[in-house]
């Protein structure tokens, strides 16, 4: 059996080990409509995957000249792909350079005066060029006199494999049911095996195509396709189906911010009692008693009450609280909310008479300027003046108030996820925080929001908030139902009691016991593996002709030619097979060039970052 495995794995290797097998043994005559057989060429089979096949789709004929241009590109093709040649033409500037999507034409010779053109395909599938900035162009190099000498013949199948390949990728875009089966150099000639893929019409937008531009209309397609889907209802329907259900639950985590800007009065306000209320913009001076000389008439002593209430409702606005002033003839006393605050001309402390004589024959006046701020906490507040006349006098008392009417912030967060997040059924798929994507099917992103800072309030109480986030958007799944678990307590058994040489079972029997049994066990002899996949490593020169916006690579170097580097996989005989002019720098083996590997990556991205100005030297 190991043997036969050996062999099948053999068999599949050599027929699909890299892309040269890949392309002979299956895509070419695929497309080609020729036999394909199987791994162990035991049979075969004619696929039909193809409309419209030709030998030669496409033909490019290049003409290096002395000064190294390609003064004459001539391209043929089969447009309709009936095998015979219906267009042909000529590129009418000389190539200096080529780019992965066009090419660049400079006076013949110099790196001077250059255009860019791209290859593109017209509204009648004609191929041209169409000149762009250098930027819109990719992977572009020089090949003429001015980075070297003799580079378009040096260096011809890999030119025309570039070239080409930018035609190829314009007509395959504009026509997407175009394939290429095979591209043979011949020369300075290249031609490209075509076919047309068997999904044909006579759109060339065939449906599949758009997906490229909106891939996230597969979802909805694909959802219209298993509507109608006998396959599908199948699965849907059966217990893997229906077992396990999940649902979708949203929700929100908000920042509610109010800004509001209070009116004085509705911080404090007298309610009842007092005869006067004065405010100067956020101050106020409540007034009460009787002030009017003699407005009081009294007999030997007479007791006049005089009671005002004042409403408190924002007592953290309250900058400053204070008896400012309070007269009286002949005796007065005044309480807040029952507790002695002031009295006079002297110490009158009690509920009754005063302690001395009534008649004073005069007013007395206080600016005790006492501190009433702890007694005006959030209620109501009575204020009580308390008088005695011996036969005519007068009573005042003033309160003043000044409050804090400036803009307030008002913030909570409301968590809408707190229940769904507690559900041990629920796990989090996606968030949304401020627009930010955090989390998606599952899997934080590594992105988070920049703290942010957003006006709130009115035009007239306008306030910079600055948070971390206002609003978290979840989407939870969450279980509905599922399946019982299943029974695993055999292979627990089996895997507890076994050894390297002994099976242990264990067999649940019609009548509900357990039947446990031992046998001999032995694991056939897998054999040897080698540690890794033999490779070499080579080197062949190569001149920087690489271009960018401010020229050619290699004219901004002290040394204008390098080295390329290639990997190949060793022979069966432990051969490296070195292409034409490689030397070879590491033989077979195991090679590890993983830190060479991050020491260019670093060096690449540190000469990106050095790119940038960021200081200006003195």
């Amino acid at each position: 059996m190991e043997d036969r495995a050996r062999a099948a794995a053999t068999a599949a290797r050599a027929k699909s080990s890299d892309s040269d097998a890949l392309r002979a043994n299956y895509v070419t005559p695929g497309l080609a409509g020729e036999a394909i057989a199987t791994i162990d060429d035991s049979r075969s089979f004619t696929p039909s995957i193809a409309c419209r096949k030709t030998a030669t789709m496409l033909e490019v004929l290049v003409q290096p000249s002395g000064t190294g241009d390609l003064t004459s590109v001539t391209v043929s093709r089969d447009r309709d792909l009936d095998g015979t040649i219906d267009s042909t033409s000529t590129i009418p500037v000389p190539v200096s350079g080529i780019c992965s999507n066009g090419v660049v034409s400079c006076s013949p010779g110099t790196w001077e005066k250059c255009r860019f053109l791209r290859w593109n395909v017209d509204s009648a599938g004609a191929l041209n060029l169409t000149a762009v900035d250098m930027p819109q162009l990719a992977a572009c190099y020089c090949i003429n006199a001015s980075c070297g000498s003799n580079l378009a013949w040096a260096n011809m199948p890999s030119l025309l494999r570039d070239l080409g390949g930018g035609m190829v990728g314009a007509l395959t875009t504009a026509d997407p049911r175009y394939g290429i089966a095979e591209a043979v150099i011949d020369g300075p000639s290249i031609r490209y095996a075509g076919a047309l893929s068997s999904a044909c019409s006579a759109d060339a937008a065939v449906p599949q195509s758009r997906y490229r531009a909106a891939p996230a209309a597969i979802a909805s397609d694909a959802a219209i396709a298993s509507s109608a889907s006998t396959v599908f209802k199948a699965l849907e329907g059966s217990s893997i189906g229906t077992g396990t259900s999940q649902q979708y639950r949203h929700c929100t985590i908000k920042r509610q911010v109010s800004v509001v800007r209070p009116a004085p009065a509705s911080i404090v306000s007298r309610t009842s009692g007092g005869y006067s209320t004065l405010q100067n913009g956020s101050a106020f001076d409540f007034l009460m008693g009787s002030p009017a000389d003699n407005s009081l008439a009294g007999n030997s002593c007479t007791l006049f009450d005089f009671r005002m209430m004042l409403r408190v409702a924002g007592a953290d606005r309250i900058r400053d609280a204070r008896l400012a002033h309070y007269y009286a003839d002949d005796w007065a006393q005044v309480r807040i909310d029952g507790q002695l605050v002031g009295s006079g001309p002297s110490n009158w402390t009690g509920t009754g008479l005063p302690p001395g004589t009534c008649e004073t024959k005069d007013t007395f006046h206080r600016y005790p300027g006492l501190d009433l701020k702890p007694f005006l906490t959030d209620g109501d507040h009575e204020v009580w003046l308390r008088v005695a006349v011996a036969k005519g006098g007068e009573a005042f008392a003033q309160i003043h108030v000044d409050v804090d009417d400036s803009c307030q912030v008002l913030e909570q967060v409301v968590d809408g996820c707190s229940f769904i997040a507690a559900d041990p059924q629920c796990r989090l798929d996606s968030e949304l925080v401020d627009g930010v994507q955090t989390s998606l099917n599952g899997v934080a992103t590594g992105l988070r929001p920049l703290e942010q800072t957003r006006l709130m309030g009115a035009p007239s109480c306008p306030t910079d908030l600055t948070r971390d986030y206002f609003t978290k958007d979840r989407k939870y799944r969450c279980t509905a139902t599922s399946l019982a678990y299943p029974d695993t307590s055999r292979g627990a058994y089996i895997i507890d009691r076994s050894t390297e040489t002994l099976l242990a079972d264990r067999t649940l029997q019609a009548d509900g016991s357990f039947s446990s049994s031992t046998q001999a066990f032995a694991l056939p002899d897998r054999g040897s593996v080698p540690a890794c996949e033999p490779i070499c490593k080579t080197q062949a020169p190569k001149a920087n002709s690489e271009a960018a916006p401010d020229g050619v690579v290699g004219s901004k170097q002290n040394q204008p030619t390098g080295v390329d580097t290639f990997y190949h996989a060793c022979t069966s005989d432990n051969a490296c097979p070195a292409g034409p002019g490689e030397e070879i720098v590491s033989a077979c083996g195991c090679l590890d060039d993983f830190p060479e590997a991050v020491v260019m990556m670093q060096t690449v991205r540190m000469a990106g970052a050095d790119m940038v100005c960021s200081a200006v030297a003195p």
